[in-house]
């Protein structure tokens, strides 16, 4: 039994699920002849749950495709992680998204009860909304590679590079369970109908959706698009669970900016007027745009070597990101009095005299 227990640790160290899944069922046939047969089921039963999806030889996938023109590596392998990136979702979309997870991992029982569905996802919405996160998420919850295809070195100036590049990333992704992620879908999957178009578009499409038919029914398929108006009609129909991510709600930037500050010390919720004020400001941004803000005042602080993070330092830097980082002392000083900063906090913040604050406040009087 140890000697079995010793090969599972060094599978897994090797990222060699073979030899995992081999030696795990040895253990499994020990456990039963010993007696533990409620152990032996539970990893029986993982087992079981793992080859429905199959086994992914990590070698199969090293060798990445390539664009015959400009010889640059098609899509990116990137491993599931141990602990997946935190993001916040509304209840609808976090259930939809659990829901296409546990469908992925019934597949047996759905198709022994006569079900067929494939594994393709749709997201759609606004740029920074999350959903390159969502994709790395499903990667983690379901232990599958995420294959991400690159839509710089797939569209090729090449008459018909286009279709092959699209061809090989489908090949390659159909060696081994995986999960084949196409970002910004709408640079090749564009309606056909579009009259500024040539008809390399229309083959290119073509060509997509043949693909994606023939795509092997034990992979997952995640498209993202921001531009959900631009997709061929033929498009929506290949896709079983399409999903839109929209701005976060002011509950949901509320957990986003917890989510990010827990590990920081902060002053923000200590004051729940401050704090609730801090929400509201930020409604109309992206998940992206909150951690960029966040993460550009965090910083402020440790080049700084301030003690915590404030809430004047929160909203220099929303201050900045929502003018372009094209700011003035004058404006900064408005913009700070109008959320409630006293003109003593605004002077030492800005590193200027209280007559100078006081005096770009009379003038706006």
């Amino acid at each position: 039994m140890y000697t079995e227990l010793i090969k599972i640790v060094e599978g897994g160290l090797e990222k060699d699920i073979k030899k995992v899944s081999s030696f795990a069922r040895l253990l499994a046939e020990k456990l039963a002849i010993d007696g533990e047969e409620k152990m032996s089921k539970v990893i029986l039963n993982l087992l079981d749950k793992k080859k429905s999806l199959g086994t992914v030889n990590l070698d199969e996938l090293a060798t990445t495709p390539m664009d015959q023109e400009s010889r640059m590596n098609i899509v990116d392998l990137i491993l599931p992680e141990a602990e997946s990136e935190q993001i916040v979702l509304d209840k609808i979309t976090e259930n939809k998204i659990s829901d296409f997870v546990n469908s992925v991992n019934h597949k047996k029982a759905l198709i022994k009860a006569g079900i067929k569905t494939n594994n393709s996802l749709l997201l759609y919405g606004v740029p920074g909304g999350g959903k390159t996160s969502i994709a790395k998420l499903i990667s983690q919850k379901t232990q599958l590679p995420l294959v991400t295809a690159r839509l710089d070195a797939i569209v090729s100036s090449l008459l018909g590079n286009t279709s092959k590049n699209i061809r090989k990333i489908f090949d390659y992704a159909d060696r081994k369970p995986c999960i084949l992620f196409l970002d910004e879908f709408d640079a090749i999957a564009k309606a056909r109908d579009d009259q500024y178009e040539l008809g390399e578009l229309k083959r290119v499409i073509n060509s997509l959706l043949q693909n994606i038919d023939a795509f092997s029914e034990n992979n997952i398929l995640i498209a993202a698009t921001n531009h959900p108006e631009l997709l061929d009609k033929a498009i929506w129909r290949r896709f079983n669970t399409v999903i839109e991510i929209g701005k976060p709600s002011e509950e949901e930037i509320s957990s986003l900016i917890n989510v990010f500050l827990k590990e920081f010390k902060n002053d923000l919720f200590e004051d729940k007027k401050r704090s609730e004020k801090l929400v509201k400001l930020m409604v109309g941004k992206t998940p992206a745009d909150i951690k960029s803000i966040l993460n550009n005042a965090m910083t402020h602080v440790i080049i700084h070597n301030k003690k915590e993070l404030v809430y004047e330092d929160l909203l220099i830097e929303l201050f900045e990101f929502e003018n372009h980082g094209s700011t003035s002392n004058e404006k900064l000083v408005e913009y700070l009095n109008i959320n409630g900063i006293a003109q003593a906090n605004i002077a030492e913040k800005l590193n200027v005299s209280i007559r100078q604050v006081r005096n770009v406040l009379s003038k706006e009087i």
